[in-house]
């Protein structure tokens, strides 16, 4: 973990050189990715077959290629009624939250007499990726496939690694819950390839959503075009504005809530009170100690941890701007006025009572969200991400006469006079 103090001679470079610092995966993947897809889009299942038996250990022939949606109901009615009740409270926050979202068709008429519109339609179909490696993840099972079903995806298929053959109940509950149409076990950059060329079993989809790691970051990467994506998400990250009446404790928490997802996550605590900065890194140290994710979360934080001092906390919000972070708390007792100030973040949470973790699960807005500074051009997910608008027009004589006439020397000027002959004769 690194200390800045913004007021340093050197903090311009230092914080310059944290900013730039990349913390995706070393390995060189793409290579590997591009054969795995080409082998998928020439063999189709028989690549499947071959690279689930590699990767994942089992044979799909004999674990079975698709999981039953009374498999994942016998999941589901498994559950502890805590569980089954907090499952069902985040689908129903989430469902309500994006249902929101639908956008709304239009259709004018302007002082032309020109009909003018766009209407929205979802994709005939969907994947969602869900990872099934370091851990399971229902709630992003959830945060997936909500909002495509807002949307009015007719065809929602979920794909999930599953080491020697077991994949975790929780994910089948809320596959049910989420109310996912097929489920295949194959997963990694294979499964990525599948949904968007089809095989013998698998048919493809319009749109791939969905975390995973740096392969499954990298097939989403090399397949957009043909398939749509969702973002191609990097280590998670989080970074929080804090003043020195908060429970260090508790930021101490926050910061690891993400520190705990991977060595490559980030964690930055900005705040203007030296004492408490000293404070919140001890607790920590103590807290990780006492973590079952403390090796990760031990090398993340000393990796790619951050605490700056800065003289206040609106003076951090600029350096906030230039992190662009995927996740940002604002810590005090009147965020307002932060929040006005921020223009570039994936998602703010506003308070001393507003955990970024709560956002993970039950809040509702969705916790797919742009990494590595990505939110300086992108959004976290969204209903629109499963839907896509088009417009029209209609003109009659007189609307013709109106425009046609520009749209004909315009036509001429770039020198296309096909184009401009489909106007000029309809003038004639």
């Amino acid at each position: 973990m690194i200390r800045l103090d913004s007021t340093d001679a050197g903090f311009t470079q230092a914080f310059t050189a944290l900013v730039n610092a990349r913390r995706e995966a070393d390995d060189d993947v793409a290579r590997n990715v591009t054969h795995i897809i080409k082998r998928v889009r020439d063999e189709g299942d028989v690549a499947l077959r071959d690279l689930t038996r590699l990767f994942d250990k089992h044979d799909l022939d004999r674990s079975g290629w698709t999981i039953d949606r009374a498999d994942c109901l016998a999941a589901y009615e498994g559950l502890t009624p805590e569980l089954r009740a907090a499952l069902e409270l985040a689908a129903e926050r989430i469902a309500v939250y994006h249902a929101k979202q639908r956008p709304e068709d239009r259709d004018d008429t302007d002082a032309q007499g020109i009909r003018l519109g766009a209407r929205w339609t979802p994709v005939d179909a969907a994947g969602v990726y869900v990872p099934g490696g370091r851990a399971a993840y229902p709630s992003s099972v959830l945060m997936n496939a909500i909002p495509a079903k807002a949307a009015g995806v007719r065809r929602l298929v979920m794909v999930t690694p599953t080491p020697n053959g077991e994949v975790n109940p929780l994910v089948l509950a809320a596959a049910h819950v989420a109310g996912v149409d097929e489920l295949y076990r194959v997963g990694g950059a294979q499964a990525v390839a599948a949904l968007a060329y089809g095989t013998d079993t698998i048919a493809p989809v319009d749109v791939v959503t969905g975390p995973g790691n740096a392969w499954v970051a990298e097939a989403k990467r090399q397949l957009y075009g043909v398939v749509g994506i969702d973002m191609v998400a990097g280590p998670s990250e989080i970074v929080v504005v804090a003043d020195g009446k908060n429970d260090p404790e508790w930021i101490a928490a926050d910061l690891l809530s993400q520190a705990e997802h991977d060595p490559t996550s980030q964690s930055i605590l900005f705040t203007d009170d030296a004492a408490f900065a000293d404070k919140v890194a001890a607790a920590v140290d103590a807290q990780i100690a006492t973590l079952s994710t403390g090796a990760t979360a031990r090398t993340s934080w000393d990796a790619n941890g951050a605490i700056i001092l800065v003289p206040d906390l609106p003076t951090a919000m600029p350096l906030v701007d230039r992190l662009a972070p995927e996740h940002l708390e604002l810590a005090c007792d009147d965020a307002e006025p932060l929040f006005d100030m921020v223009r570039h973040a994936g998602s703010v949470f506003l308070g001393r009572y507003t955990p970024e973790a709560v956002g993970d699960y039950v809040a509702g807005p969705n916790h797919v969200l742009p990494t590595g500074r990505r939110a300086r051009f992108a959004s976290g997910l969204s209903v629109l991400d499963f839907m896509k608008r088009t417009s029209f027009l209609s003109l009659d004589p007189s609307g013709l006469a109106a425009i046609g006439p520009a749209a004909v020397a315009l036509a001429e000027a770039e020198g296309l006079p096909a184009h401009a002959k489909s106007v000029a004769i309809r003038l004639k």
